[in-house]
């Protein structure tokens, strides 16, 4: 049996980041360090190192203990993953706290690695960065909340504004307040007043990072029956997330529907989460609270990429993975992408730069689930990329290349296809991700999933016809299958399709 796993890129060695943060520990080691970021190993301890330190000014032992016990486990996973690149980092708890210095000392002599306490102002940067390279065009607010500080910095495309640091971390307000919702909610009110940064984000988003704010999208989600389950880039109306917010506030949690989605160890804090979010709704007013899977780890891997890493396009990057590591020919699904791009040309369709890069995406990925049964391929393409590990795409964006490769499979049809999932596309969507389909589907009964057939049967818009040309020696690919398939793209384009075996 081979040693080493055969779906596994090439992408160099691996890397791995300790976060030794206010409320958890963790540890997430990647493939590689690559435009498009893939954990292979992700674990967190909740230790709440930040629960006392601004009353007592000390990291709690316990918590201490805790700790050490889960970098003593991170020590001996590395190993047994032969990673030797560990970058270590040290947040707001460890920066606050009198014992801070004999707290590290002890990390590093169990990892064997130093540890890098950052400031405030770096912490913001990291997780800006994150937000910078990991969504696509950002532009607004980046808000990342931790268990010992908040972190706020604008974020336009890649450019960066100033980062500021509040001592407003979960577990700090529940410290400072005494446990009162009340009193915690006056002492948000205080600090975030008239900060210059808020006004990044009005009439734009919010992009919100951390641990807490993610349990409280997870528990919108399930509220709504949401049929995604990518927490990265998850949107939510600003009206839709002050009602949330104040519903968190008023409740208590071990009521609330779907709280079951939660841990037990973060449920305590989420009121305190949904307090500073609402305080920045209310002081910045965006339109959008959108969710960030991606900050300070990830922050760190973008800032060591070259800049002609850093240029390309991470969704791009990921689709063409996955199409080496499960298409039948990789080489194929990349001449689907001109032999796409002439078709589309030539129909005189509508489409954006950002139209064309999913649909690019898609053709990368049309082939990835032929190894399933052939009833269920539609069906398990359409959850692999729905829910894929892709940043610098929205869900609608994500949809569009699920649907347009599940059309493939499944016919131009939605019977088969879930109408919740459905409602998260707009029409136009819709139709495009059904013309690509209807092209995939001519494209793969053609060639077979084989390179070297598509550049020679081109497929064309000529006036009022829909053109696919097959040469003489390739002539016996003309059936009557491959025409009816051409007869359903040729319909819901408004053309009428002509199948010529071209005589050499």
């Amino acid at each position: 049996m081979p040693v080493n796993a055969q779906g596994r890129l090439k992408v160099g060695k691996p890397i791995a980041i300790v976060d030794i943060g206010s409320n958890s520990v963790r540890l997430v080691a990647y493939e590689g360090l690559t435009r498009s970021p893939t954990p292979i190993f992700n674990e967190k301890a909740m230790c709440g190192l930040g629960r006392d330190v601004l009353s007592t000014g000390l990291l709690p032992a316990d918590g201490m203990r805790k700790a050490y016990d889960a970098l003593a486990r991170y020590k001996v996973l590395c190993d047994v993953m032969e990673i030797s690149d560990i970058r270590v980092i040290a947040t707001a708890a460890s920066r606050d706290a009198k014992n801070g210095p004999e707290f590290l000392s002890e990390c590093e002599r169990i990892l064997g690695r130093k540890v890098s306490l950052i400031s405030g102002k770096r912490e913001a940067e990291l997780s800006a960065l994150g937000v910078a390279y990991g969504v696509h065009h950002a532009d607004g607010l980046v808000a990342d909340l931790g268990g010992g500080s908040l972190e706020l910095i604008s974020v336009q495309e890649r450019r960066l504004g100033e980062g500021t640091t509040l001592p407003l971390g979960v577990l700090s307000l529940l410290d400072r307040s005494g446990g009162s919702l009340k009193k915690a909610q006056k002492i948000i009110r205080k600090e975030v007043d008239k900060l210059p940064q808020l006004k990044s984000a009005k009439g734009k988003a919010i992009y919100a990072v951390g641990g807490t704010w993610r349990s409280l999208a997870r528990l919108h989600m399930k509220q709504r029956g949401y049929p995604l389950q990518v927490m990265h880039n998850y949107t939510i109306p600003v009206r839709d997330a002050v009602d949330f917010t104040a519903l968190v506030e008023r409740v208590s949690t071990d009521i609330i529907d779907s709280i079951d989605a939660v841990s037990t160890a973060r449920r305590p804090l989420l009121a305190y989460g949904a307090l500073v979010l609402d305080e920045l709704i209310r002081k910045s007013k965006p339109n959008d609270i959108v969710i960030s899977a991606l900050g300070v780890r990830e922050g760190l891997l973008f800032e060591q990429l070259s800049p002609e890493l850093l240029s390309e396009d991470p969704l791009i990057v990921a689709a063409r993975d996955l199409n080496i590591l499960r298409s039948r020919s990789p080489k194929h699904c990349e001449e689907m992408i001109a032999w796409t791009d002439a078709l589309m040309a030539s129909s005189q369709i509508e489409e954006t730069a950002t139209d064309r890069r999913l649909r690019h995406a898609a053709c990368l990925l049309g082939d990835i689930g032929w190894r399933a049964h052939p009833d269920y391929r539609g069906e398990q393409s359409l959850n692999i990329i729905a829910n894929g590990n892709f940043i610098e795409v929205d869900h609608p964006g994500r949809l569009f290349i699920a649907l347009a490769v599940a059309y493939r499979h499944m016919g131009l049809s939605d019977d088969e296809i879930s109408p919740r999932l459905r409602e998260l596309a707009t029409s136009r969507m819709l139709d495009r991700a059904r013309i690509l389909g209807g092209a995939m589907r001519v494209a793969y009964l053609l060639s077979a999933a084989m390179p070297g057939v598509l550049p020679r049967t081109p497929l064309v818009c000529v006036k009022d016809q829909l053109q696919l040309t097959i040469p003489q020696d390739l002539g016996p690919l003309a059936g009557e299958r491959l025409f009816n398939r051409l007869k359903a793209l040729a319909r819901i384009i408004g053309r009428t399709p002509i199948m010529t075996v071209e005589l050499q």
